[in-house]
């Protein structure tokens, strides 16, 4: 971790002032650490690389090591990962480095900030202090949470632990023994994330805003003499899309989850019944299942929407997100879009999630009453297949796209190692169809992505109070895991007006489990969720390694099309440990603090 700390340190001065040089002594930029405190636009500069390094990411990834999809990229660490060579020093899912890096900023910042002069006025500066303060408590939370999503796991001893907590800033200046830390426990660093949120909550504001009364300024900032105008200046709209108390219970919440999932339940001290209670606290925020947002599945197609969003504006779907990037930002369409279009068609989904998705009654296509015709699969379906996935014959702006072996492009199944798809699917969801890759006139447009989604946390909630009070049981709260699938289906046009099958599995604790994970499976398809959610479940090592299928469609001369399932498009290589990331090989390699999770 020492080269990790100098260099990150080192960044943030190179940002902040002009270094040219990467490798002046240390105790040189000790100095220029200290010039936070008279420098409150340097101060904010070491803040803004801890949202630099935020974790989420912007396309599917580890949904290609996942039963939902394969990538056509032969060369890929996910490919690779799920194909057998997944190990503790080729690991595309480390968090390690950029983790800590971050968690180093807010570190910094929290050691630091109470020295600042923030502004002329005591009162502004204590605001300042306040809102800088809380983003650093909060951001360092988040950070851990990710840590021990990717690496927390069960040592040789048979403990559960965690990852290392460092909550001071580390510099090159200190001797090596200062990094060799051994990791807390999973419980220990649950706990300091929950210390971190509540100091964060008791600082931030729930939303950032200006306010236009002078009887809106908070009570506690009003017995300092804070006016209207310091409040807007600490707290106001420019200070949208930061880090904020909504965003802050959100996170807590997620922790809580996944602190109460079957891979952590028995060494965490968190419970399901404590998670959804937590996530019931976000939820009700927007009035519970009543803020279900009525579009909500198709949050990437509402192009009229996203490109007339504000900054700092979020739609009701999304809780946090990130900026929109530029007016011609094409990459996710470069990437994905199928060859016929100009793109590389690299994220290909499975006719396993295909399969997944239910008939537009509700049932699954296997059940009896389902009336699915494997002659006509995409007949009568779930319309969130269409909405996310582009299959045979399907429309992507004005390209129909064949995947056929009747097709003449690109697009036919494995017509191109590298840019063909190998499962008969392209991607939809993310894209927007209105990009023009043609090279004599290429045209993008905006995009965001979304960090927090409500129905992320619904689901959360929907499986946490299922396992903690049954299918229609809310605990204390209004709403149960049956009303928010309930209301999740209908949305989508699903199950009509009575949705049977939901009322089928209202019956059973089990079967309501089931279909929840698989609505999950749905909504949240090709965001980064499977990989995860399939580990925190325990699933067994047969689902875990579930051989990737495919679709091949032939016309007949009567014009007739032909379904043939590919039974071996991909076989999945995962160990009986992998379960559970490991911690980098450097980092054991280098200390001997460390401990390194069992089978790693």
């Amino acid at each position: 971790m020492k080269k990790i700390f100098y260099i990150s340190i080192l960044a943030a001065s190179t940002v902040l002032t002009g270094c040219d040089d990467l490798f002046e002594p240390a105790t040189e930029n000790h100095r220029q650490l200290e010039s936070m405190w008279s420098e409150p636009s340097f101060a904010q500069g070491i803040l803004a690389n801890a949202y630099i390094l935020l974790p989420y990411q912007t396309a599917p990834q580890s949904d290609l090591a996942t039963d939902d999809a394969v990538t056509n990229e032969l060369t890929s660490n996910y490919l690779r990962m799920a194909t057998g060579s997944w190990a503790a020093e080729n690991n595309p899912i480390d968090q390690w480095r950029d983790r800590f890096n971050a968690i180093n900023y807010c570190n910094i910042m929290i050691a630091n900030c109470d020295k600042v002069k923030w502004a002329e006025s005591e009162v502004l500066s204590s605001m300042y202090r306040d809102h800088f303060l809380g983003e650093s408590y909060a951001l360092r939370a988040l950070n851990y949470y990710y840590l021990l999503r990717a690496h927390a796991g069960y040592t040789d001893d048979g403990q559960l632990m965690g990852v290392p907590l460092i909550l001071t800033p580390l510099d090159a200046t200190m001797d090596k023994a200062a990094f060799n830390i051994p990791r807390s426990t999973f419980r220990d660093c649950v706990a300091q994330i929950n210390n971190d949120i509540a100091n964060a909550l008791s600082l931030l504001q729930y939303e950032d805003g200006s306010i236009k009364n002078e009887s809106d300024v908070p009570a506690k900032y009003k017995a300092i003499g804070a006016t209207m105008s310091d409040y807007n200046r600490a707290f106001g709209d420019h200070m949208k899309g930061k880090i904020n108390g909504r965003i802050v219970e959100g996170i807590r919440a997620q922790v809580a989850f996944l602190a109460s999932s079957s891979a952590y339940a028995a060494n965490s001290g968190v419970t399901v019944a404590d998670a959804a209670n937590l996530l019931a606290v976000a939820l009700d925020r927007i009035n519970g299942v009543a803020g279900v947002s009525a579009d909500g599945y198709k949050w990437f197609a509402d192009n009229s929407g996203i490109d007339n969003l504000k900054a700092g504006q979020n739609p009701d779907e999304i809780m946090w997100r990130a900026g929109r990037g530029g007016s011609n930002d094409h990459n996710l369409e470069d990437d994905h879009f199928p060859p016929s279009m100009y793109g590389k068609g690299r994220c290909n989904p499975t006719q396993n999630l295909v399969d997944a998705f239910p008939m537009a009654n509700g049932y699954p296509i296997d059940h009896p009453n389902s009336g699915y015709n494997a002659q006509d699969p995409y007949a009568g379906r779930d319309p969130r297949l269409a909405a996310n996935i582009l299959y045979n014959e399907g429309q992507m702006g004005n390209t129909t796209v064949v995947t056929g072996l009747y097709g003449t492009t690109r697009d036919v199944i494995n017509k191109d190692n590298g840019s063909s798809t190998r499962t008969g699917y392209y991607l939809r969801k993310w894209l927007r169809s209105d990009v023009n890759l043609n090279p004599s006139s290429v045209t993008g447009k905006y995009h965001y992505t979304p960090y927090i989604r409500y129905t992320e946390l619904f689901l959360d909630y929907a499986e946490a109070a299922n396992a903690a009070w049954g299918p229609k049981n809310g605990g204390t709260h209004a709403y149960s895991a049956y009303d928010v699938i309930k209301a999740i289906r209908q949305r989508a046009g699903v199950g009509g007006a009575t949705d049977p099958y939901l009322e089928e599995c209202a019956q059973s604790q089990s079967k309501m489990e089931e279909l929840i994970r698989n609505e999950r499976r749905l909504e949240l398809c090709f965001e980064n969720h499977r990989f995860f959610d399939l580990r925190r479940w325990m699933v067994t090592l047969p689902k875990l390694n579930e051989t990737v299928r495919g679709m091949e469609i032939d016309k007949l001369a009567d014009g007739t099309l032909t379904y043939t399932v590919l039974p071996n498009v991909e076989i999945r290589n995962y160990k009986d440990y992998m379960y559970y990331g490991p911690i980098p090989f450097s980092e054991i390699r280098k200390y001997d603090a460390l401990k390194q999770n069992r089978g790693w």
